[in-house]
């Protein structure tokens, strides 16, 4: 097992980092998006098994950046990144240039009334069945989100579930 980290802990490492860049600029350019996305997400979950080995190996070299002042400064920048770009998802702000996500975004911003066409139902019958699955509705003109907000329920695509399922 020493010799099986030892020999491929870091260059597993380095191969599937290099695998994960190469994919996450296919997908940040939107091409190929199909084929790349699971590969993506399984070989960067696979990536931290030889990261952990790659660390473990070399734990008294990598403990040291921590007696320095510049690893904080990395992480404190990391972390400012990572929020920045996560606040406006957290926040509803961003649909992540997600069409699907758009397309939810916007029937939650509508009313009974503007949604209920969609569905083809009308905004009495939608009501009605937002009441069945444990809605709280007290107006036709009330917006799908503050309903589903008020009712204690996800404002996602389940409340979208929620509406075209009978």
């Amino acid at each position: 097992m020493k010799q099986f980290l030892r020999t491929y802990g870091t260059t597993l490492t380095i191969g599937l980092f290099a695998v994960s860049t190469i994919s996450g600029v296919f997908l940040f350019f939107h091409i190929w998006s199909r084929t790349f996305h699971a590969m993506h997400e399984w070989l960067s979950m696979v990536l931290l098994i030889p990261v952990v080995f790659h660390v473990w190996r070399n734990w008294p070299a990598f403990s040291k950046y921590f007696q320095r002042k510049s690893i904080y400064i990395a992480l404190g920048l990391s972390l400012v990144a990572s929020l920045a770009f996560a606040y406006p998802a957290l926040t509803g702000e961003s649909t992540g240039n997600n069409p699907m996500r758009a397309a939810v975004s916007a029937v939650q911003k509508g009313t009974v009334q503007q949604i209920a066409p969609l569905f083809d139902l009308t905004p009495q019958a939608l009501k009605e069945r937002l009441e069945q699955k444990g809605y709280t509705v007290t107006s036709l003109d009330q917006k799908l989100s503050s309903i589903a907000k008020k009712s204690g329920k996800d404002r996602g695509p389940s409340l979208i579930t929620d509406i075209s399922t009978p």
